[in-house]
């Protein structure tokens, strides 16, 4: 199954590599690991089964191939997903010889087998090389490699007719290669050498682009410039999508292969993955393509700014997102004790500041706001306000967002965001609207008067050149808009809705222009965490002559349900493919590059595609045999309710004493509360990774 779904979702030239194991009858088969437990359920088959060996000088306890003979590996050991968070639905694969894999294509693929323990197998009289020729005819293998000097010395004459390349699998600096003794690190010094019986190496991606503390280094190493001045190719592995990344890719898995293939000084000859899909997408689709026009229309919308690069709503946010090819950038406006509008992701500052540092005793509950404690900004003069520093925040535990910038960048008043984006005739701006009814009954602030004079300071009521989106989860507040036309209302709705009602989605129409939607309420999800279905959220909105917008978009593979391959490519295409008027991001670089791709043309032979909900649910219940469903109703949660549309007027702005204004408790108005709601970040959940192509390696070239 790995085999096939890599190679009909690849590029056209994609190659399937073998690791070639060996039973004790000398039969190969196609493993990643040679201790077969974390792979294959051979420990549940033969619990007494375990053995220790030494593995060119190395100590290994497991269950080993070369302990049974074919026909019981074949007939009881299958296959499991070996990265334990992945998946395990299409666990149970049988195991395959390579010409299994050969065989079963109609048109033979192209085929790499690498034999990693040449001189272990030998001295278990298992021969690889024997194996092999032996096998050529069958399988016809384009690439021969391994680890082994002298293997590749041995078999290299012997399969020059065929032009099988011959190929040095480079191991660990410090691991020592086990024909010359010498480390591998040592070898990479001796390219002259190497090609003198090789035609070109794999190494591993640190060789090419050493990293230190999860950045990259300013400079790559001389190795692929001086191997292809000696005629040797190169190859780079392993990659894969939910590996961690240096923080130079700001979690963007495209880019790390297009530091491999498309800079300045050098380009690999393929590169090695479990993701071969992502690999199609970045050297297909993005390779040299930097400069390309926009094919998708599809609003990009930043959420707070450049927000996965910088800490939100920071100059350096705002100025990355716009220059990373964001067509509206956001400010959500809070207020400071002294009514000093400026962008901030929320009015607590406990988590976007360093608030907790200095003002834990102005810490408060406000249920109106929050269930949490929290250190507001109306509670602090903006000069205390500035006496803080921004921080960045991370959406996920083990997924640190860059620390070298997590306290960088300044504060920004709304009349700052406003010139930036005047200034940098960005396309539009969105200017999001909270909590008025609390702030005007409860604090004497007058947040919607005082965003209609900063706008019209900044003449963006007066001009049509630039889109204005006012956002609100409170049909009041967009009211207060509606007498200017130039302007878009969009409302926010702010916990998951699986489906409306059409009269409904027209509701909605009176009050807005558009609608700021949860992922989740446009393609549900299972309890295991696949697509399930599209809700009719677009197509009703769309009907009622409302847009739809949806957020908030994440780099992060935790943040990407299983159908998506821990790429979120495959998200932008799933959501651009449902007619998506706009989507809101963390990271409007990643959603620029997919916008511009020619892979979007309607000619083009390589397309980024969708995935189709539901889809991948179902084959996975097909090879578990789970019983036949009943067809899925059209919603699996609650649906859209005039209650998530509709709100109370507005409160008038209390006048409060200033002996009032520190005091949350002592408003003379009480304000409505919040609507049940969900957080408007994207799920999170701890410890959750992604299928990609089920443990085997694919191959991809630049051909």
């Amino acid at each position: 199954m790995a085999y096939e779904f890599a190679l009909f979702n690849s590029l056209p030239g994609t190659i399937l590599l073998c690791d070639l194991q060996f039973t004790r009858d000398g039969q190969g088969f196609c493993e990643s690991e040679i201790a077969l437990q974390n792979t294959t359920n051979v420990d549940d088959i033969d619990p007494k089964g375990q053995k220790t060996y030494n593995v060119n000088g190395q100590e290994i306890q497991g269950w080993f191939g070369l302990d049974y003979d074919a026909v019981y590996v074949f007939n009881n050991v299958t296959l499991n997903q070996n990265i334990f968070t992945r998946p395990p639905w299409w666990d149970g694969q049988v195991t395959n010889m390579p010409q299994d894999v050969v065989f079963s294509f109609k048109t033979p693929p192209r085929f790499w087998i690498n034999v990693q323990y040449d001189s272990f197998y030998n001295q278990h009289r298992i021969s690889p090389e024997d194996f092999i020729l032996s096998s050529m005819a069958d399988i016809q293998p384009e690439f021969i490699s391994s680890p082994e000097i002298g293997f590749l010395k041995s078999i290299g004459p012997k399969v020059k007719d065929v032009k099988a390349k011959i190929i040095f699998k480079f191991l660990g600096a410090d691991v020592v290669e086990p024909t010359t003794k010498e480390k591998y690190g040592s070898l990479a010094t001796k390219l002259p050498m190497i090609k003198s019986f090789a035609s070109g190496i794999v190494v591993p991606r640190q060789y090419i682009w050493p990293s230190n503390n999860g950045y990259l280094q300013a400079a790559p190493t001389n190795l692929v410039l001086d191997a292809h001045k000696l005629g040797l190719e190169v190859y780079a592995g392993v990659f894969a999508n939910d590996d961690y990344l240096s923080y130079n890719y700001s979690y963007d898995p495209t880019r790390e292969y297009l530091q491999y293939v498309d800079n300045s000084q050098f380009s690999v000859d393929g590169v090695i993955t479990d993701f071969p899909v992502t690999a199609s997408v970045a050297i297909g689709c993005l390779y040299q393509n930097k400069n390309a026009s926009r094919i998708i229309k599809t609003l990009i919308i930043s959420h707070d700014g450049a927000s996965g690069d910088f800490p939100g709503s920071t100059d350096l946010a705002y100025e990355k997102a716009i220059d990373d090819g964001a067509d509206i950038i956001d400010c959500s406006v809070q207020l400071s004790k002294d009514g000093v509008a400026f962008c901030l992701t929320s009015p607590d500052l406990t988590d976007s500041t360093t608030a907790a540092t200095l003002f834990m005793d102005r810490a408060t509950t406000i249920p109106e706001i929050q269930a949490d404690n929290g250190i507001f900004s109306f509670d602090l003069t903006w000069t205390e306000i500035q006496s803080l520093k921004p921080q960045t925040q991370n959406s996920f535990r083990d997924l640190i967002r860059n620390p070298l910038y997590k306290n960088k960048g300044k504060f920004m008043i709304l009349s700052e965001f406003l010139e930036l984006a005047k200034t940098k005739a960005v396309n539009g701006v969105l200017i999001n609207i909270e909590n008025a009814a609390y702030l005007a009954s409860n604090k004497g602030l007058d947040i919607i008067g005082t965003i209609s004079t900063a706008l019209s300071n900044a003449s963006f009521d007066k001009q049509s050149t630039q889109k204005v989106l006012i956002q609100s989860d409170d049909s009041s507040v967009l009211l207060k808009f509606k007498d200017i036309p130039t302007y878009q209302r969009v409302l926010e709705i702010k916990k998951d809705i699986y489906g409306t009602s059409d009269e409904l989605a027209q509701e909605v129409k009176k009050y807005a222009d558009a609608i700021n939607v949860m992922r989740r309420s446009i393609i549900t999800s299972t309890d295991t965490f696949f697509t399930k279905n599209f809700t009719n959220i677009i197509p009703a909105m769309h009907a009622a002559n409302v847009s739809v917008y949806i957020g908030i978009l994440k780099n992060e593979f935790e943040n990407l349900l299983l159908d998506y391959y821990s790429d979120p490519y495959v998200e932008m295409a799933t959501l651009v493919d449902a007619h998506a008027d706009g989507i809101i991001t963390d990271f409007p670089a990643t959603a620029n590059s997919y916008m511009r791709s020619p892979c979007n043309n309607k000619a083009a032979p390589y397309k980024i595609s969708g995935v189709i909900p539901g889809d991948m649910h179902a084959n996975a219940k097909q090879k578990n045999q789970a019983p036949t469903a009943a067809p899925a109703p059209d919603h699996n949660g609650p649906l859209l309710t005039i209650e998530d549309i509709v709100d109370p007027p507005l409160p008038p702005v209390a006048k409060i004493s200033a002996s009032n204004t520190t005091s949350p408790s002592s408003s003379p108005t009480t304000a409505p509360g919040p609507k049940s709601s969900t957080s408007s970040a994207t799920v999170t959940r701890a410890g959750l990774c992604i299928v990609a192509i089920f443990g085997v390696l694919g191959f991809l070239t630049l051909e």
